[in-house]
């Protein structure tokens, strides 16, 4: 009985483990190694391929059942088997003490019948007497033998009865305490299983209702969302081509009541897509990205941490997600496409969604920050420069007078001084002058293409001895005055956006997933690009660009 308790809790720790294994169902890779042991675990459970949780519990029901009658069986056979012993061992002893005594009843005949013949002669009436004490002892011996077999008979009886209630009382206590831990085993799993079932269910459900009211915007450039159903209702937000909302319900005349990020209202159902071409155009439109949670993230060649190292990506980057398998995730990045696990990111999918009036006037006036800022910038950029290229100037020409100086020395003669002021004012007439935003855009990429050649180095700021991407853009702009973060991702945020490759200018900054280059026009970046290459220049379209943000 021990030993069914004993693999009645290895039971409960197998199907523990399954459920954690195979979550919802019972019928993944781990099913085969933990139905290995369960049969020894005392339920002889099996996992199959595609065994569902209804049938696992009832077959576990069956099972039950099915050792219960067997248990029993053997209880009624080893009661049946007890008493028969009992009753051959009480037969034997009856028989043996009657025996007993029939013997020594003999015996003492024997001896009396031995003391009348020596006495025979002397009376008659001690004849008489003798023989009545002979009968009388031989009753009396004879009725003590049956008393002495019938109290033995009943202790035996009363033995056994006692063994069989001690026998019955302690297998109904193990019975109990068996039937107790199966329930055990039943309560702790079923609510697990019911719980998980429930918990799928839910998100089924989940997914198919977003699927039936998923919409998406089909504009130009945006439509208007407003508080009530019609055109004179007032604007409270703005929907833009290929924004994802949520169907909330039909109105009359043609108009939908929508929600979409933080804002809830109607607009004209001929501008959106729903059903099945909706989830369509939602797949293509979302930008799934992952974004790097360890501190170094290695992007192998293949989908196993035992492939060969591609790329080095620091923590915080957002890499664009091109597949997902077996526990890994295909991104881009500057040295090709690779995968990472699962483990060492957070995968999430990116939606335009609605703006609502107030976010909208937030987001211009942060962009107008931006904006002046950019102005203060190139300003402060600008008198630096001039300020060099004047200091530039007065050392050329301090050189260019001792030159003359000592020319003039040589040859006994002297310049004349109005003839030196002349040459000193042409020099400032020729010194550059950075006027605008365009034009200090491209001083930016002037300065920056002087260090092609120079080596890549992961986490390096150094234009000479070797930067990393985001730290050659960041050492660039330090160089004007600009402070901007060690990131490729946080550079997406930087300035102000630019909205295509077409409209971007020479010291705009171009992103890519897990990467960043300067804009020096005529459709080229310059970039610190891998540790194979170093710093170089490439066509801004090798790659698509995630983001083009302006500072100047």
């Amino acid at each position: 009985m021990n030993r069914n308790r004993k693999l009645t809790k290895v039971t409960v720790c197998a199907v523990a483990a399954a459920v954690m294994l195979t979550g919802s169902a019972f019928h993944t890779d781990a099913a085969p190694t933990v139905a290995s042991f369960l049969p020894a675990a005392g339920l002889g459970l099996t996992l199959g391929e595609g065994t569902s949780i209804a049938v696992i519990r009832e077959d576990v029901k069956k099972r039950k059942a099915a050792l219960k009658e067997k248990e029993e069986e053997a209880k009624t056979a080893s009661s049946i088997d007890e008493t028969e012993e009992t009753e051959t061992e009480t037969e034997s002893v009856s028989k043996k003490e009657t025996k007993e005594t029939q013997t020594e009843a003999v015996a003492e005949e024997s001896a009396e019948s031995e003391g009348h013949t020596e006495t025979q002669g002397e009376s008659g009436t001690s004849d008489g007497t003798e023989s009545e004490g002979r009968e009388e002892t031989q009753s009396a011996a004879e009725s003590e033998t049956q008393t002495t077999a019938e109290s033995e008979t009943q202790t035996v009886t009363e033995s056994q009865t006692q063994s069989e209630s001690q026998t019955q009382s302690q297998d109904g206590e193990t019975s109990e305490e068996e039937s107790e831990e199966e329930t055990q085993i039943v309560e702790a799993i079923e609510p697990v299983i019911h719980e998980h079932e429930t918990m799928i269910s839910e998100e089924e459900q989940q997914e198919k209702e977003e699927e039936e009211t998923l919409i998406i915007a089909q504009v130009n450039d945006y439509v208007n969302i407003r508080n009530t159903p019609g055109t004179d209702g007032e604007i409270v937000g703005k929907l833009y081509d290929n924004s994802v909302g949520t169907l909330v319900g039909e109105e009359a005349d043609g108009w939908y009541k929508v929600k979409s990020g933080s804002v809830e209202g109607y607009v004209k159902a001929e501008y959106f897509k729903t059903g099945d071409e909706a989830k369509r155009i939602a797949d293509e439109v979302g930008n799934k990205i992952a974004v790097v949670n360890t501190q170094t993230l290695k992007v192998r060649t293949d989908a196993s941490l035992d492939a060969s190292v591609l790329g080095l990506i620091p923590m915080g980057e957002e890499l664009t997600v091109l597949e997902e398998k077996n526990g890994f995730v295909k991104v881009s990045i500057e040295e090709g496409d690779g995968w990472v696990s699962k483990d060492y990111v957070n995968v999430e999918v990116e939606y335009v969604t609605a703006e609502s009036v107030e976010e909208e006037q937030a987001r211009l006036e942060a962009e107008e920050q931006a904006r002046e800022e950019a102005r203060k910038a190139a300003q402060a950029a600008e008198e630096k420069l001039r300020k060099e290229e004047q200091k530039r100037q007065e050392q050329q020409a301090a050189a260019e007078q001792e030159e003359a100086e000592a020319e003039a020395e040589a040859a006994g003669q002297e310049e004349p001084v109005a003839q030196q002021e002349e040459a000193q004012q042409e020099e400032e007439v020729g010194a550059p002058a950075v006027s605008s935003d365009t034009s200090l855009g491209s001083a930016v990429a002037n300065f920056a293409t002087q260090f092609v050649g120079n080596p890549y180095v992961y986490g390096g700021t150094s234009l000479t001895n070797g930067a990393d991407c985001s730290g050659f853009v960041m050492s660039v702009y330090k160089n004007f005055g600009v402070s901007l973060p060690h990131s490729s991702s946080a550079d997406r945020h930087v300035g102000y956006a630019v909205d295509s490759l077409a409209e971007a200018q020479p010291g705009d900054l171009v992103c890519y997933s897990g990467h960043v280059g300067i804009y020096i026009g005529g459709g080229q970046i310059v970039h610190a690009s891998t540790a194979a290459t170093g710093i170089k220049i490439s066509n801004a379209n090798y790659r698509t660009p995630v983001a083009i943000r302006r500072i100047f």
